[in-house]
C-alpha cells in the first residue's frame, strides 16, 4: 500500500522544482496557491498569486470544464511557467504532477509560502 509520502515523493522525481529565492526574482508566468481558503486568511498568499485549493485544481485547469480558470488555463500548453506552493510544498508536488500531466508548464516551490516569505517575496492579506 502506498501512503501520502510515497505519492509526494513520486512526485518529486517527476516533476521540477525551484527554490523559493529564484520564483521570488522570476518575471513573467502565474503564481499559483493550491492551499485551502482558511490556511490563506492566517497566513495570507504571494503577491499577485492565483488560488485555486488543491482539491479544485483538475476542474480549473481543464479549459473544457465549467469551472475553468482563464488566468490558468490561458498558460496551458505555452512555455509560461506555472509556479505551484502550498504550505512546505507536499501539495504543491501532487499539484505540478497534475498539472504537467494536463499539458501546463509547472513547477512547485520548494518549501512553500515560508519559503516564499523567507526570500523576500511580497504577501497579500485580504
Amino acid at each position: 500500500m502506498k501512503s501520502m509520502n510515497d505519492y509526494v515523493s513520486d512526485a518529486r522525481s517527476a516533476i521540477d522544482e525551484i527554490d523559493a529565492a529564484q520564483a521570488v526574482s522570476m518575471e513573467g508566468g502565474l503564481l499559483l496557491d493550491v492551499r485551502e481558503p482558511g490556511e490563506l486568511a492566517e497566513t495570507g498568499k504571494a503577491g499577485g498569486a492565483v488560488h485555486i485549493p488543491r482539491g479544485l485544481l483538475e476542474a480549473n485547469a481543464d479549459p473544457d470544464s465549467p469551472a475553468a480558470s482563464g488566468d490558468l488555463t490561458v498558460c496551458r500548453g505555452t512555455d509560461s511557467p506555472v509556479l505551484v506552493y502550498c504550505a512546505s510544498g507536499a501539495r504543491g508536488a501532487l499539484a505540478t504532477r497534475t498539472l504537467c500531466e494536463m499539458g501546463y508548464n509547472a513547477k512547485n516551490i520548494k518549501g512553500g509560502i515560508a519559503a516564499w516569505k523567507a526570500a523576500g517575496g511580497s504577501v497579500e492579506h485580504n
